[in-house]
């Protein structure tokens, strides 16, 4: 028998929408990077992009545990005196849907294939999405609610 090998031709690939209200952020994030690597399908081959496409609504209502509200998020523009620090309690509040794809972009590999599966992501601050015309799932987390 042979092993197989997903590659481009051989690949069916599905919407899923998640509603992040009242769950971690973190948890969220860590089974939609899953998703999108398409480690829920059997057919998983890690050199190959084999996900599906997945928009995450109400980012907003999502939630941060511990002390993680405290954390920088910090960038330079190259400049003198450049070092930007916001702190995420802040971000939350103005761009959750910011926050929401740097973690997910964090917990994917950080090479090209990593980009190529971050393209598949959609997030969203509120309910309401621009993709009913794909006819996304709704897609059931393993993730307790706090």
């Amino acid at each position: 028998m042979k092993t197989f090998m997903a590659n481009a031709e051989n690949i069916e690939r599905k919407w899923y929408v998640v509603d992040a209200a009242g769950m971690p952020l973190g948890r969220v994030a860590s089974q939609v990077a899953s998703v999108l690597r398409g480690k829920n399908k059997p057919q998983f081959t890690p050199h190959a992009d084999a996900g599906d496409y997945v928009i995450v609504i109400n980012t907003d209502n999502a939630i941060l545990t511990g002390d993680k509200s405290n954390e920088v998020y910090r960038h330079h523009t190259l400049k003198s005196n450049g070092l930007k620090e916001v702190k995420m309690s802040k971000l939350m509040a103005e761009k959750s849907d910011e926050v929401m794809y740097r973690a997910v972009k964090g917990m994917l590999p950080k090479n090209s294939l990593g980009r190529t599966m971050l393209k598949k992501l959609r997030v969203y601050k509120g309910a309401e999405h621009d993709h009913q015309a794909q006819k996304p799932e709704a897609l059931q987390l393993v993730v307790k609610k706090y």
